[in-house]
């Protein structure tokens, strides 16, 4: 019995998010930089003979199972992974597919993690290693890109797919017609390291429907609201300072940066800072913390704190108290990677 596997890293935003979304990105051109850490997505794909397909998602205890037919009906919670199958079966394949398809994350969805388009990745680097798929990382990446924000109507932006197909620190440039450009850092392993033992990452235990976060961001562009679009402007640009700080390794003014991110990003769009999460904000630059930011559209999900010189102890015991999930990472130079199992 073959066994197909596969796995992509889950990403940090450090600077620009937002600006990747359309139709920011599109009038104006959008800026990210982001990091992939060791937390990932996980696909497995066991081929069968009997007509069969099975979903399984692991972290979400979910089993379904349906007859091998080229389009699987998109409604449930599994929606977004038939959709995955109905356009591999449409694009490459054209007649119906029997397997299992097994999946999970280390990240829940609403993380700001990246989760979802993560797990699309994934699936489809099952999908190109089981089928030998004429896919290279920018085909592989822009396709996870349409099955979500066209064929799925989920709202969002680019950043994701790019971030888990390729890994690494990526500084990440977005124009109009959907055209992505994926800058490679080589930053020093002596800066990375310092980096990650500066940052402090924890799960606010709250969740988010980014969706609605993103789609007023969308609204706001498109009214031409001031206030909102300069905003996005200024992320953007800290995109290009946060690039320069992290070549240069001066990693003290990254705090600097994402304070001023934090007042930007509120400016976006409305919910995107609860009351408990300014409270956290509030209680780790007290303690230390010289910078922070939500990672995703904001809402809930992961926060990420820079802590200098030795702060981050006393951070995350000023933190205790209200978060009990805070993450220990590294970061990883590799994106998608697939492979066969006997």
């Amino acid at each position: 019995m073959t066994i197909i596997r596969s796995k992509a890293p889950l990403r940090i935003g450090f600077a620009g998010g937002g600006s990747d979304v359309s139709p920011f990105s599109d009038l104006y051109g959008g800026a990210i930089l982001n990091a992939t850490l060791n937390m990932y997505a996980y696909a497995t794909i066991i081929p069968r003979q009997d007509g069969k397909i099975i979903l399984n998602s692991v972290d979400k205890e979910l089993r379904e199972e349906y007859d091998a037919v080229q389009i699987l009906d998109t409604g449930g919670e599994l929606g977004l992974i038939k959709g995955i199958c109905n356009r591999v079966v449409k694009e490459f394949v054209n007649q119906p597919l029997s397997f299992e398809l097994s999946t999970h994350v280390d990240a829940p969805p609403g993380s700001g993690l990246g989760s979802s388009s993560t797990l699309v990745v994934t699936i489809l680097g099952a999908f190109r290693e089981w089928l030998n798929l004429p896919l290279g990382e920018y085909d592989l990446a822009h396709l996870a890109y349409q099955i979500e924000r066209e064929d799925m109507n989920m709202a969002g932006g680019k950043q994701d797919q790019y971030a888990a197909t390729f890994g690494g620190i990526n500084f990440m440039e977005f124009y109009r017609d959907d055209k992505v450009i994926v800058n490679p850092l080589r930053v020093k392993t002596e800066v990375l390291d310092e980096l990650a033992y500066n940052l402090i990452l924890l799960n606010t235990n709250t969740s988010r429907l980014s969706s609605q976060i993103i789609m007023a961001q969308q609204e706001n562009v498109k009214k031409n609201m001031k206030s909102s679009v300069e905003a996005m402007h200024h992320i953007k640009e800290q995109a290009h300072l946060m690039k320069e700080v992290l070549l240069r390794g001066e990693l003290d003014r990254m705090g600097e940066i994402l304070n001023l991110g934090w007042e930007y990003k509120q400016k976006m769009a409305d919910n995107i800072v609860t009351e408990e999460i300014q409270d956290l904000y509030n209680k780790a630059m007290g303690a230390g913390a010289s910078g922070g930011k939500i990672s995703g559209a904001g809402g809930g999900g992961f926060m990420l704190f820079y802590c200098p010189n030795n702060s981050r102890h006393k951070v995350i015991g000023e933190l205790r108290e209200k978060i009990i999930n805070i993450h220990r990472f590294e970061f990883t130079t590799t994106g998608l990677r697939s492979w066969k199992s006997e």
